[in-house]
């Protein structure tokens, strides 16, 4: 079975986690703020800070914004679940606005159409890796003062042009920019997160919030050559990462150069194949972006069915996915209003579908997915000829 994705793992993260075991040392404590500091100088933020996952993140960004009841979050129906559980976790409406055509990304003039007296904040997703629009998303907010998230979930590594300038995603250009390190990214820790920002207010919020709202870290308390105690000064959660955990991180950010060049590189390569292949449009980097190719998805034409070709790849022994879920439609959020008219988010769930795509990925095993695929299409239209629908 070829798998939609796989980490690039190897002995020297599990030397690191063995050393991060034999320390004695297994929750938050030193190997994370060696992996805060790491983090921070990769993407050229002033501050970042490690959490569980990047829900947690999520969360804790929202709430640095003071989110609360009834005010209006806008954001895309088209990302995973986590973007709307965290706002609506703190109280908060999330208002879905629809991706801009061929983009998978949010569309900025429709942000600009969803602004109401109720809008507190901005949440604006790098879909899979391919950097949103956040020129065009900072030019809308930045007027009206309206404070940006950016859910960076899946683009660690990726680039995106501001002000003429190329600069990793995560500087943050908004306020708070949000990492996960779930299997499926591009480098992981087995899961974790991360928040940036520039802010010294909101990073030392999400420090004292991850640690159970305590006024003085374990770290510190147990370094101390006089007796601490701590206190408690506001509710808090436990959102911390182990050591175990950032010791894996730390050996995964030195292979990133090496990850995104090969990455880049079949990416490339898919272009090259997928160029002949009818009945598809492979994703395209707009002149201002770099993507780290998270995943690759390819739009398929309305004539083509996406369960057939995607079973016929399975069948195959190719595993894919279908596109990215459409929050509104699932039975967690049907009681949230639809404001907006949200075709091009459902257009892309339903006609596009993600191709394996990892580093440890052989040109072989591509070869064998685009054959495969060259099949599922040929197969779908030669059935729905069969039965009389056109193909």
């Amino acid at each position: 079975m070829i798998p939609i994705a796989q980490p690039f793992l190897g002995t020297e993260e599990a030397e690191a986690a063995s050393a991060a075991v034999l320390s004695g040392w297994l929750s938050q404590g030193p190997q994370v703020a060696a992996f805060e500091a790491e983090f921070a100088e990769y993407v050229g933020a002033a501050y970042a800070c490690a959490v569980s996952n990047c829900t947690t993140a999520l969360h804790l960004a929202l709430l640095g914004l003071e989110i609360g009841p009834g005010d209006e979050v806008i954001t895309v129906s088209h990302s995973f679940i986590a973007s709307a559980n965290a706002i609506r976790q703190c109280g908060g409406v999330p208002v879905f606005v629809d991706v801009a055509p061929g983009t998978y990304n949010i569309d900025p003039a429709e942000i600009a159409r969803a602004i109401t007296h109720r809008t507190r904040a901005i949440l604006c997703v790098h879909q899979i890796g391919m950097p949103c629009d956040l020129a065009g998303v900072m030019a809308v907010a930045r007027p009206l003062g309206i404070p940006v998230i950016e859910d960076a979930a899946c683009a660690i590594g990726s680039e995106i042009r501001i002000d003429g300038q190329w600069v990793r995603i995560g500087v943050p250009v908004g306020d708070v920019a949000c990492f996960s390190f779930h299997p499926r990214k591009v480098i992981t820790t087995g899961e974790g997160g991360m928040l940036t920002t520039s802010d010294p207010e909101l990073d030392r919020k999400f420090r004292l919030w991850r640690q159970h709202g305590m006024s003085v870290s374990d770290t510190k308390r147990h370094s101390s050559a006089s007796v601490i105690f701590e206190d408690y000064p506001v509710q808090g959660y436990n959102y911390r990462m182990t050591d175990i955990q950032a010791a894996i991180g730390r050996q995964q950010l030195k292979r990133l150069p090496d990850i995104l060049s090969r990455r880049r590189a079949l990416a490339a390569r898919y272009h090259a194949l997928l160029a002949d292949v009818e009945g598809i449009t492979p994703p395209q980097e707009p002149e201002w972006a770099r993507s780290n190719w998270q995943s690759y998805c390819v739009a398929l034409d309305a004539g083509l069915d996406q369960v057939r070709i995607m079973q016929s790849m399975l069948d195959q022994g190719i595993a894919t996915r279908r596109g990215i879920m459409c929050i509104h439609l699932e039975d967690a959020h049907a009681d949230l209003p639809r404001r907006h008219p949200l075709w091009e988010s459902e257009r892309a769930r339903d006609h596009s579908i993600l191709l394996p795509l990892y580093a440890q990925m052989t040109d072989e095993v591509q070869d064998r997915v685009v054959a495969a695929l060259r099949d599922a299409i040929l197969s779908c239209r030669n059935l729905k000829q069969a039965v009389g629908e056109p193909a």
